[in-house]
């Protein structure tokens, strides 16, 4: 074998131990953002439905969930350099790992307090979905064409502030009502959901913050 060839082989081994090889967080955020997406539409088909085959999807939507965002936190963590911002990586994944968390405990409220879903929750979660969509439209596009996934963004924070909209028109409706026990429970969930906008909100700041540094 050629003895330059040896020599350069074994210093790219000695240059890959001193400085490794950065993970593809592009590519990693674009996976996270799909799940949620996934984790998203379980939740939808769960309100839906309310059967146990949607509930048992959820949990594992949730499951898998939690499997990204901790491989995503070991790859930063053990990572010598990012091409974005550490910080902001950060920020990115947990912010759409309190999507998914939100998502679990809307189903565990509706659940536990047995209730019976409303026109306003379906509208809320339907403009939830619209928003986690965007999101994924846009880290998809943030490695090759970051300008592009700009609107994304913006469809995104633009879902969030449809869902507060819905928020407040529905305890609107609520309150017309002398029922208060179905308030409390209604008004706890709807909560859940407008969580769930803010944390999308969150995310889609982040996706923006990303996109102006990498531009």
């Amino acid at each position: 074998m050629n003895s330059k060839y040896i020599k350069s082989s074994v210093f790219s081994l000695f240059i890959e131990r001193i400085f490794p090889k950065s993970p593809n967080f592009f590519e990693l955020l674009h996976q996270q953002s799909v799940q949620v997406c996934v984790t998203m539409d379980s939740l939808n088909e769960f309100l839906h439905s309310n059967n146990a085959e949607a509930a048992k999807l959820l949990k594992q939507d949730e499951h898998l969930a939690d499997k990204l965002r901790i491989n995503n936190l070991q790859q930063l963590n053990q990572a010598f350099a990012t091409v974005i911002d550490r910080e902001d990586i950060y920020r990115a994944i947990n912010a759409m790992d309190g999507i998914v968390t939100h998502c679990k405990n809307s189903f565990n409220e509706m659940d536990a307090l047995d209730l019976i879903i409303d026109d306003t929750c379906l509208a809320m979660v339907e403009r939830l979905r619209f928003g986690v969509k965007s999101l994924e439209h846009g880290f998809c596009l943030l490695a090759d064409a970051p300008l592009n996934a700009q609107e994304f963004a913006m469809t995104a924070r633009d879902n969030e502030r449809k869902v507060e909209r819905l928020y407040y028109e529905g305890l609107g409706e609520l309150f017309k009502t002398d029922d208060y026990i179905y308030i409390f429970k209604m008004k706890e969930f709807y909560q859940h959901l407008k969580h769930i906008g803010n944390r999308m909100k969150l995310c889609a700041d982040v996706l923006e913050d990303i996109i102006v540094k990498i531009s």
